[in-house]
């Protein structure tokens, strides 16, 4: 028996091969599944089943391309309703893969349709549980993603989340591990651990929602409880999952490599994503541009911040990494891609054409400007880090919800911004700027560098991590 988790920390989620006897499960896919092909190729194996936990809102699975690709047949827990061909389980429902046997184990509340997939090894002993969204390591999946389309409060939700724990995964055996579908930076629970892999009695011992005394009004007050809207992508992405999609290769084959004189007349139409570096951007970059680095947490910013889904987008990429960028994209249902820039800002320098850029200071200048009275100052970390601890007179202007903060930032007045180290702030200041709100000067190394600087903070109580 092998079991593989395939973790991809963009999107801090956690996809699985499990492989038995020339026999292949996947749980979870990516969009882009040739891994998974290849590495049951070079095991001489079938890839046999596509288990599904749920309609997932973070991200479009690759269970539809996997299925064409292979001829694997796609599973869903009960209550699923997919607009394509699969096979619905039932509660309890067994399959078998080589000498093992993965069991169906519904567990509403995250959304109904959401299941737990039980592993009994070859002995037909009890070894894994792949959780997906149902149990995260120091969480649970939070209820509100499915309540409009279940007809439900989140509160209805869980409490139905409350029963599935207690009924279907608090009673396995303390040794059981657990393989959940995300990790710490996912949207999908509130403080998930950063390890991706534990035992179920580690959980039952560590995690606030499995306390063995809580009552189902203290677990729905507690999982409902500081929920932060969800991206306005993930509608969509179920969607999709739930509908269906084109193949990432198309996507691909259909982006072109413009020309600066090609980009520019494009330009007046669509978005245009820079995903370089932030020190590269800020120094040179076309006039509109909005920042989203690759190198950080690439797709779910994208998601959170580019509230259409079908827009219209091209792309400035450091050399290289165009395809991947489209990928990544792709990911989170991001199809729209219409092409790039061939050569980069250096071709559009070369051509002459306007360009833009972005003044960044050291936490040392941005003191002694405070010192000095400076006011035009916003912190723009998520609400739980900047509780935790923040400048003193400093507002919190979070990049998940800037437009909701529009009417704060001055139009021309020299404006300061910071996050924890300055990848964040650097992607405020552009959509900032794009949107006519001038002088954004962008503050390196964060709060970090900050902290370093003596000037006066509130006391810190728990912090919060965050990407």
């Amino acid at each position: 028996m092998k079991i593989e988790q395939i973790y991809t920390g963009c999107l801090a989620q956690g996809a699985y091969y499990i492989e038995s006897k020339g026999e292949v499960a996947i749980i979870d896919p990516l969009r882009e599944v040739q891994s998974y092909i290849d590495k049951a190729k070079k095991s001489g194996a079938t890839i046999k089943y596509i288990f599904e936990t749920h309609f997932h809102a973070d991200f479009v699975s690759g269970h539809l391309t996997l299925a064409e690709k292979t001829g694997a047949r796609i599973v869903y827990g009960p209550t699923a309703n997919p607009k394509f061909e699969a096979h619905i389980a039932t509660d309890g429902e067994v399959f078998k893969i080589g000498d093992i046997t993965i069991t169906a184990l519904h567990t509403p509340g995250h959304t109904m349709e959401s299941t737990t997939y039980l592993l009994k090894d070859e002995n037909g002993t009890d070894h894994a549980i792949f959780s997906g969204d149902t149990l995260f390591l120091g969480d649970v999946g939070r209820p509100d993603l499915a309540q409009k389309a279940a007809n439900m409060t989140q509160e209805d939700l869980a409490a139905i989340l409350y029963e599935s724990l207690r009924t279907k995964i608090m009673p396995l055996k303390d040794e059981v591990i657990v393989y959940p579908a995300h990790g710490a930076g996912s949207a999908c629970g509130k403080n998930l651990s950063k390890e991706t892999v534990g035992t179920l009695g580690e959980q039952k011992k560590t995690n606030y929602a499995l306390r063995a005394d809580m009552t189902v009004e203290e677990f729905v007050r507690e999982v409902t409880d500081g929920l932060l809207p969800p991206p306005a992508y993930f509608p969509e992405n179920v969607r999709l999952n739930k509908e269906g999609y084109r193949n990432v290769e198309t996507i691909i084959a259909a982006n072109k490599a413009f020309t600066p004189e090609q980009f520019k007349h494009f330009a007046e139409e669509a978005l245009v994503l820079d995903v370089r570096d932030a020190d590269s951007f800020a120094a040179s970059h076309i006039p509109g541009a909005i920042f989203i680095g690759i190198d950080g947490g690439f797709a779910p910013w994208v998601g959170a911040l580019i509230t259409d889904i079908n827009q219209p987008i091209i792309l400035v990429t450091p050399e290289g990494r165009e395809e991947e960028t489209i990928v990544r994209l792709s990911r989170v249902g991001y199809d729209n891609t219409l092409g790039y820039l061939e050569g980069g800002m250096k071709a559009w320098e070369n051509k002459g054409f306007e360009i833009d850029s972005i003044q960044r200071i050291d936490a040392g200048q941005l003191a002694d400007l405070i010192k000095g009275g400076e006011k035009n100052v916003f912190d723009v970390r998520k609400p739980g880090e900047y509780e935790s601890s923040h400048l003193v007179d400093v507002p919190n202007t979070p990049l998940d919800y800037l437009n909701d903060h529009l009417q704060e930032f001055p139009t021309t007045a020299t404006t300061y911004l910071h996050c924890a180290g300055g990848y964040r702030s650097m992607i405020a200041a552009s959509i900032l700027k794009a949107r006519g709100f001038h002088n954004m000067i962008d503050v390196k190394g964060g709060y970090g560098a900050i902290k370093q600087t003596g000037l006066a903070m509130t006391d810190q109580t728990c912090p919060s991590a965050a990407k």
